[in-house]
């Protein structure tokens, strides 16, 4: 059986870390609204991969998650008047609905963001310890240029990457939102907002960024 890479840019014959096991994860879709072609796409694909995969022979651990605080959440619950969590819980289950009418089978798990905010700080602090990330007025930021192969699944240098973000900077120097270290760095952590979910953390209350969620 070959895969893509696309690391490598070719077919490879697939080699299971684990003899006889595989495992999986997808990015599952950000809970605001229905599901749009764009999430149906890897729903689909992949759970015909674990399809495949189990009619092979292998036990498949798949698991694709639920984006379920974001600021496009947000606005919608404030569009609606209700509070963030009537519209994650809504369309997880809507979501849930439209896989089944397309015959995709639930993932082996399917774990939500703000169940697993502990785990995400934890991960937030290995990166500060490790240089990785830096703290700044309560956001926590990665500092992409610390990590050497950053653009390299997309075959990108760090510096073809920074020129499609010049727009983006000039725009935060002009709002003077301009704290980050290097343009390309990317949020991990916000600070807490009026009538936003928010969570204890060293840095104080807020939310994990949208990277950091997936």
């Amino acid at each position: 059986m070959k895969i893509f890479n696309t690391l490598t840019r070719r077919k490879e014959e697939f080699v299971p870390i684990t003899p006889g096991k595989v495992g999986i994860y997808v990015c599952g879709p950000t809970v605001y609204d229905y599901i749009h072609i764009g999430n149906a796409r890897p729903m689909i694909v992949f759970d015909t991969l674990r399809r495949y995969l189990e009619y092979k022979g292998y036990e498949v651990n798949y698991v694709s998650n639920f984006t379920d605080v974001d600021d496009k959440i947000i606005k919608r619950a404030i569009q609606d008047n209700v509070d963030s969590t009537v519209i994650s819980e809504k369309y997880i289950e809507e979501c849930k609905k439209d896989m089944k009418a397309l015959n995709v089978r639930p993932a082996t798990t399917h774990p939500q963001a703000t169940k697993e905010i502990p785990d995400m700080i934890d991960m937030v602090n290995t990166l500060i310890n490790k240089k990785h990330a830096y703290e700044k007025n309560g956001t926590v930021y990665f500092r992409t240029r610390s990590f050497k192969d950053y653009g390299k699944l997309s075959h990108k240098n760090i510096d073809e990457l920074e020129s499609g973000h010049r727009d983006d900077a000039h725009q935060l120097k002009v709002s003077g939102e301009d704290e980050k270290e290097d343009n390309l760095d990317f949020v991990l952590w916000k600070p807490k907002k009026e009538g936003e979910p928010s969570w204890s953390s060293p840095w104080g209350n807020g939310r994990p960024g949208w990277h950091l969620e997936c």
